[in-house]
């Protein structure tokens, strides 16, 4: 189960931690307003998801930097095209006479316009760049409970939408046998995720063939969540939102703007309140949350921004 957590102040640049139920580390999408992002948070970072590099979504990268230096790890950065320059450069600003070589790692994978992954990482002291083989099979990230897919979507420059997909997990429906607990239930698991029908499963003194169990199976569909940052709400963004959000459990969306404001969206290549709920209503998205907006606002306009947001989804 995904637990995602707005670190960031509700007028201020967005920062979203992710965590996983009874894993130790999370997930930051976006670097902006790192307010109440904890020492520790960062320092359990596994990777860290940029949708782009406008100054709102990476200023507070150097923040996490800060507390990271010294965790030992290999911390995984996803980004735009130009993003593994872009890291160097942030880092490169700063003297690091004293660093310890293995410190900290990061490789970072950069997501290219055709949606080529192009895997590189940087190490202290000298933070150069070291190409490292790329598995264009291979999804943008894999974890052993969830993977992470995107789509770039146009924000005058590319903007990354990320999915984060947790795997199907396999069960014995116990209710619907007699048989007790053993070790069985793992060879059937294995043999029904491995198609294997003929496969001999022991339960008991008496031998089965596995496709004779698989009615005790029962699919536990995994959870997903999305993180859709600055985008036109225009038809060839919302396309590809709804090839990659449809029946999403929760999605964070951005709704920089108030309706009555569609023609500053339209100029500065962002979402509005109502565009960005109905995308989310086409998408049959069971919770859809807007962040992100424009700093311009007071606390009263977005509210009602957010009233918006919730008339469109109805």
């Amino acid at each position: 189960m995904f637990l995602p957590e707005i670190k960031s102040e509700i007028g201020e640049d967005i920062s979203i931690l992710i965590k996983l139920d009874n894993y130790s580390y999370n997930f930051i999408c976006e670097c902006g307003d790192a307010s109440k992002l904890t020492v520790k948070e960062c320092q359990n970072t596994e990777a860290i998801f940029l949708s782009h590099t406008h100054i709102d979504h990476f200023i507070n990268f150097d923040f996490i930097l800060r507390h990271q230096l010294g965790i030992g790890r290999r911390v995984i950065i996803c980004g735009p095209e130009g993003i593994t320059q872009q890291v160097q450069s942030k880092i490169k600003g700063y003297q690091w006479n004293l660093i310890e070589e293995k410190s900290i790692v990061y490789e970072i994978k950069e997501i290219k316009a055709d949606g080529q992954i192009l895997r590189s990482e940087i190490n202290p002291p000298e933070w150069e760049i070291i190409p490292l083989e790329n598995n264009a099979a291979a999804a943008l990230f894999q974890h052993e409970r969830f993977q992470v897919d995107f789509t770039i979507l146009d924000h005058k420059t590319a903007s990354i939408a990320y999915l984060f997909k947790e795997k199907d997990r396999v069960k014995i429906d116990m209710t619907k046998s007699q048989f007790k607990g053993g070790s069985w239930i793992k060879d059937l698991k294995t043999a029904f995720e491995n198609k294997d029908d003929l496969a001999p499963i022991k339960v008991g003194e008496k031998e089965y063939q596995a496709k004779d169990l698989f009615h005790l199976i029962a699919i536990k569909k995994g959870a997903s969540l999305g993180v859709i940052m600055d985008h036109a709400a225009n038809e060839s963004n919302h396309e590809k939102i709804k090839a990659l959000f449809t029946n999403c459990d929760k999605v964070f969306i951005e709704s920089f703007y108030k309706a009555e404001d569609q023609e500053f969206a339209k100029a500065n290549f962002h979402s509005y309140s109502t565009a960005s709920a109905n995308i989310m209503k086409a998408c049959k998205v069971e919770i859809a949350i807007p962040v992100h907006f424009s700093r311009k606002y007071k606390e009263e306009e977005i509210a009602v921004l957010l009233e918006e947001f919730k008339a469109g989804l109805k």
